[in-house]
């Protein structure tokens, strides 16, 4: 236990078992990933790239909120802007241990928001700033050297500026998460929000497509290992293109998740082949579906336009599951925004422990936006300035 003179204690543990599965419940409600996400990655094989715990903040005797944790040490170079890369590629090659530094995150390597879960009446300033204390020590004690709130949603930023100005903490825009709505659970709402430009390029590209390879979709839990194999080859064919990687997954994950009762595989057939060539693992949380991974087969001609197709099956799919919105997650925004994704800001605060790059990276911090996160961002906010919410705090 941690901290004195407050109701209010922080307890860490080790693994999501030794939480209370009603305390599970209560605090990661729908649409959040809960308890069968963290299960699912602590049994993913994943003990290479995290080291995942949990803080259960207490009130007296009583379990009253989960922090989702996890460390990392993190190559700078890949997560930092385009633009600082050089800088720290010297920095690199002058110390080196400076630029993979380890990491204790609050949140999870794998969703698009991160949580701190509490039960209702729970103040949450004082949950947050007790954690923070109590995270510095915990910092100390695993040799982290930073201590990172990762892609915190705008419902937290008044408290995490608070946060911020007291514990010395600054605040580093994330990539934006990525939501298209569905209102009333129907087909026609959805396209009905899409401007006319992106509605008729997207139903134009759908009608091409449908000429040139005829397509079914199908919907499976728990695939069986050949299908599994097809799948994880056209996840990795696809994740090897990526430009950002914060997790890197094996097969291991997709034999975890299959077993969960959120899971579904939405997946694309060539039907004059019965070849898979496209597949999006979806969960079903609440009134959302959530598309968390897809794989696709580059191989095929650029003119099936596979993405196209697959997400188009994910609409008719969430309509079918009553779903009111499409969470779509973080990069590749061109193709979201051609969708109808509306971008969700989200928040980093950081604090180092060495006081001179803490002042160092604070100042760095303050030149990222979107625009010098990602390229498709810059372009799409030179046409639509009005959309840059990275600095809205």
């Amino acid at each position: 236990m941690l901290t004195r003179g407050s109701p209010l204690t922080v307890e860490f543990v080790g693994t999501e078992a030794d939480i209370p599965d009603a305390l599970w419940r209560e605090c990661f409600p729908p649409p959040l990933e809960g308890r069968w996400w963290y299960a699912t990655l602590e049994r993913s094989g994943l003990d290479d790239q995290f080291a995942f715990l949990y803080a259960v903040i207490r009130d007296s005797d009583r379990p009253v909120g989960i922090a989702p944790l996890f460390t990392m040490d993190v190559d700078i170079e890949l997560v930092a802007p385009s633009l600082l890369r050089p800088v720290c590629r010297l920095l690199a090659t002058i110390a080196p241990s400076l630029m993979r530094p380890r990491i204790l995150f609050v949140g999870s390597p794998c969703a698009d928001e991160g949580t701190v879960g509490l039960l209702p009446g729970v103040d949450r300033a004082a949950s947050f700033r007790l954690l923070q204390v109590a995270l510095e020590r915990k910092a100390e004690e695993l040799s982290a050297a930073m201590i990172v709130w990762k892609d915190f949603p705008q419902s937290c930023v008044a408290v995490l500026d608070s946060l911020a100005r007291e514990r010395g903490l600054f605040a580093l825009p994330s990539f934006p998460g990525a939501i298209a709505d569905i209102p009333g659970a129907r087909k026609e709402n959805y396209l009905a929000t899409l401007r006319s430009h992106s509605r008729n390029n997207l139903k134009r590209r759908l009608r091409r497509s449908a000429e040139s390879f005829d397509a079914s979709v199908e919907v499976v839990r728990e695939p069986d290992a050949a299908t599994l194999d097809v799948l994880y080859g056209l996840f990795r064919q696809t994740s090897d293109r990526g430009k950002v990687k914060f997790e890197h997954l094996d097969r291991t994950f997709f034999e975890a998740i299959q077993r969960q009762h959120v899971a579904d595989f939405l997946i694309l057939r060539d039907k004059s082949s019965s070849e898979i060539v496209a597949f999006m693992l979806c969960f079903v949380v609440g009134d959302r579906v959530i598309n968390k991974y897809i794989g696709l087969d580059y191989r095929r001609p650029r003119d099936w336009s596979l993405l196209l197709r697959l997400w188009d099956a994910a609409v008719d799919f969430a309509v079918m599951r009553g779903a009111t919105s499409i969470q779509s997650g973080q990069t590749g925004y061109a193709t979201k925004m051609l969708q109808g994704h509306r971008l969700v800001p989200l928040t980093n605060y950081c604090k180092h422990r060495n006081g001179l790059l803490q002042t160092i990276f604070a100042r760095i911090a303050r030149h990222v936006s979107w625009r010098t996160l990602d390229h498709d961002l810059a372009v799409y906010l030179k046409a639509h300035p009005s959309a840059d919410m990275s600095r809205l705090r």
